[in-house]
């Protein structure tokens, strides 16, 4: 199925999604694919509201915003993920649950793809809106869906792992 209808369908039945995507033929680049995908609509989300800060701000121009954005996001938040991933395995380990680390990756990576669509939509409010409560409280909104998606995408990678060995 592609990326797109799954990550609608994620919105439903993450943990379904998760399962399907990991009792297929999955490999490290295509874990890493959804990474580097997040990141690049996390980069694009950016791009209004670096162009607000820049009108508002002439003293940074936005190529400059836009090169400082793109090295935090395109080149150090893959990397803090992938640690980040580490932690999640680690704590399922301690926990108790012997899940692979390609599984705790996807759970992660593919969580953070998912809600890349409401951090577009974050994004272009902001721009419009500015820093207003109506922003702050969707990128909270944002925050939910991601931790709701992550701990539903656990729960099925942790059921596989447990039923593989």
């Amino acid at each position: 199925m592609s990326v797109t209808r799954n990550i609608v369908r994620s919105y439903r039945d993450p943990a379904g999604v998760v399962r399907g995507l990991a009792q297929g033929d999955l490999r490290e680049p295509q874990v890493m694919f959804f990474a580097l995908l997040a990141c690049g609509l996390i980069f694009v989300a950016q791009w209004p509201v670096l162009s607000r800060a820049a009108t508002l701000d002439p003293s940074v121009t936005f190529e400059q915003r836009m090169g400082g954005a793109m090295f935090g996001i395109m080149f150090l938040l893959p990397l803090v993920l992938y640690g980040l991933a580490a932690l999640l395995k680690l704590g399922l380990r301690v926990s108790g649950h012997k899940v692979p680390g390609i599984f705790a990756r996807l759970a992660l990576f593919w969580s953070l793809l998912t809600v890349t669509p409401l951090m577009l939509l974050q994004g272009g409010l902001s721009a419009f809106l500015g820093p207003v409560a109506v922003t702050q409280v969707f990128g909270f909104v944002v925050l939910l869906v991601f931790l709701y998606i992550l701990a539903k995408s656990t729960s099925a990678v942790r059921g596989l792992a447990a039923s593989q060995g």
